[in-house]
């Protein structure tokens, strides 16, 4: 049995001796390459933290300590440590999830995803312990470097320092990297504690004299190392960052050293006041595929080959990312008046081949949409056209910013919304189903969805030649669906993909949902209903040919994957009563509530939107309306019907 199998909680790492701890460590990793490999995941995050990981949970008392990982996506390690080591389905429906899960378990406290906020929770925790007399509880909160270019981050540190009297210990885990190289003064100021040789020749030097001298020399060297700090930090000033916030600071430690670690964290244990421990680690640690992908360290992988780390299966479509990477990069070669700005994350969300080709036109922020929203109506007061390409779920974060410095201001800029609707396996924090619900309050955004590749580039184009306010293309993750050319084109620029010789149902597609729109229209025509179908492109505002072809049509049917709450399905019933319209509406979309990890296809039939479950739907609808029609049902519709709820 491997040392592994033997840790069913926190406690069992108390028994094991130093060479021990570090076959363990092996074994973590090990496992991790091996199972991950299997089904996908964020890897390189995960063995860039086990001997961090381990050492917190000997040191800590978990889950009367609480321990907080910001964004979660490192939490593997953590949850083989507390009993978790089940990876057989992990991310998948009914497995373990791939970020902390309070129903998992109790030892999971932040299930949240979007980075910076784990210091904010960390202070509040900390002080209600301290309010309500449980002093002898810990709170401990690993924040990666990347985070602290996030404003969330130093507002909570702020409020930190105003309370020296609480037992908290962040972690920061500073591996120069967030899903890539960690960019900004931050990272400039920490690369310095790197990589200062006053640093590194004393450390490596005197860690190798009394490694030789054996376990005698290496307890001694911890004991010496602990001295020499107030020395290093002369020629490094490592402290200096954090002397004005008025916290410990504890560090650079290197994070693969475990006695090291645990000395650390005792340390700060033991100072019972607010206390920055600063790791140096390394993502992707002990996997070399890992170590020598500069791109991104293998961040988050799907299948992959465990020995070179190559993808199982190479996707035979483009997706969703790569088309718009090319045609950016296209429109910013005829348009030098084109930026790009990302938010720490350049390669995921598609502007790295525009980073490439014009590096003096794309911003890393790092991880501060508002920042990044604001600075771009910035840019488009000085004459310039931003496009802030972000994963749809971050938006949430920007809207004040969108509203009140973007709109208000009719600055043109443009939002591209990456893994837009049902994400999957990520979970509820993931998905980027709010977007069009809560961007469409905003007076005067435009918001196109593209339904393929050829009209994701057909929209970027005309989104960016708006200079007088905000515009949104949203898309999907993963790749491309079919293309479906129109039947014709309104002169307000909507799609009729599909025109039924009778007109009893419109249904309204958005973006990708076209490719169920029009299997739902095949269902109906052959219950002898007639159904047409529409992609308007721009969903917002909702273009006046989508009204009338809707007071054409005895029912209307939207379907989105955003949520039906405010979702372009009320847009439209809004619109309908405000043209005097009286054709009724069905909207379609995902609940307003937060869905667990499964996959797209998973989900969607989960909550109802398949071909089937659709056509069943307006069957019923059709069959048991009030509304005049204009010819009599067929028998035989009533006896497919029958079929049709059967099979």
């Amino acid at each position: 049995m491997s040392l592994l199998e033997t840790i069913r909680g926190p406690r069992d790492l108390d028994r094991l001796t130093p060479d021990q701890m570090l076959v363990l460590a092996g074994e973590i990793r090990r496992f991790l390459v091996a199972e991950v490999a299997k089904t996908g995941g964020h890897l390189g995050p995960n063995l860039g933290v086990v001997e961090l990981t381990l050492a917190i949970h000997r040191v800590f008392d978990s889950p009367k300590d609480a321990i907080i990982f910001d964004t979660g996506h490192q939490s593997y390690v953590h949850k083989l440590v507390t009993g978790r080591q089940d990876f057989s389905h992990l991310r998948e429906r009914g497995g373990l999830a791939g970020y902390p899960q309070r129903s998992e378990s109790e030892h999971d406290i932040v299930e949240s995803s979007h980075a910076s906020s784990s210091l904010s929770w960390a202070d509040g925790i900390a002080r209600s312990f301290a309010m309500t007399g449980q002093d002898d509880r810990h709170v401990v909160a690993v924040v990666g470097d990347g985070a602290l270019t996030g404003g969330m981050t130093w507002e909570a540190l702020n409020n930190i320092s105003d309370d020296n009297v609480r037992r908290l210990v962040i972690v920061v885990n500073d591996n120069g990297r967030s899903y890539a190289p960690t960019i900004g003064g931050m990272a400039r100021f920490l690369s310095t504690v790197r990589t200062r040789p006053a640093y590194r020749s004393l450390h490596r030097s005197s860690e190798a004299v009394f490694d030789k001298l054996g376990p005698v020399g290496r307890a001694v060297y911890r004991g010496v190392r602990g001295g020499t700090h107030g020395f290093l930090s002369r020629f490094v000033n490592n402290e200096a960052l954090y002397s004005n916030l008025d916290i410990k600071y504890i560090g650079p430690v290197n994070g693969h050293d475990q006695a090291a670690m645990e000395e650390a964290l005792r340390q700060a244990k033991e100072y019972a006041a607010p206390v920055i421990v600063h790791a140096i680690t390394e993502k992707g640690h002990g996997f070399e595929p890992a170590v020598h992908d500069q791109a991104d360290q293998f961040h988050a992988v799907g299948q992959i080959d465990p020995e070179t780390g190559e993808p199982v299966e190479v996707a035979s479509k483009p997706s969703w990312t790569s088309v718009f990477a090319d045609e950016i990069v296209a429109l910013a070669e005829r348009d030098p008046k084109l930026v790009g700005i990302t938010a720490a994350m350049l390669r995921p969300v598609g502007l790295h081949r525009f980073a490439e080709r014009f590096p003096e036109r794309v911003f890393d922020v790092g991880i501060a949409e508002q920042h990044a929203v604001t600075s771009a109506a910035g840019l488009a007061f000085g004459g310039l056209h931003p496009v802030v390409a972000l994963y749809a779920t971050f938006v949430n974060r920007a809207f004040d910013q969108l509203m009140m410095d973007v709109a208000l201001h009719k600055a043109g800029v443009t939002l591209v919304l990456d893994r837009a609707g049902v994400t999957g396996p990520d979970g509820p924090s993931h998905h980027g189903m709010w977007d069009l619900a809560v961007l469409q309050a905003i007076p005067g955004i435009r918001i196109a969805a593209p339904r393929d590749a050829t009209r994701l580039r057909e929209e970027l184009g005309e989104a960016v030649a708006v200079d007088d306010g905000p515009t949104v293309l949203r898309f999907s993750k993963g790749s491309v669906g079919s293309e479906y050319d129109a039947v014709r084109r309104t002169g307000d620029g909507v799609d009729v993909l599909r025109e039924a010789p009778h007109r009893d149902v419109l249904l309204v597609a958005v973006g990708p949902m076209a490719k169920l729109a029009m299997t739902v229209a095949e269902r109906l025509a052959a219950q002898g209903i007639g159904a047409t179908v529409v992609d308007p492109r721009w969903v917002v505002p909702v273009p006046p040919s989508v009204i009338e072809l809707a007071a054409e049509h005895r029912l209307v049917v939207s379907i989105e994957d955003g949520i039906r709450v405010g979702g372009i399905g009320t847009r439209i019933r809004q619109d309908l009563r405000a043209a005097d319209v009286d054709t009724a509406v069905d909207e379609l979309g995902l609940p307003d509530e937060f869905i667990d990890h499964a996959s797209r296809d998973q989900i969607l039939e989960q909550v109802g939107l398949t071909d089937q479950a659709i056509a069943r739907d307006i069957v019923s609808q059709v069959l048991g309306t009030r509304i005049p029609r204009a010819r009599p049902l067929p028998d035989e519709m009533v006896l497919r019907d029958d079929v049709l709820r059967r099979d």
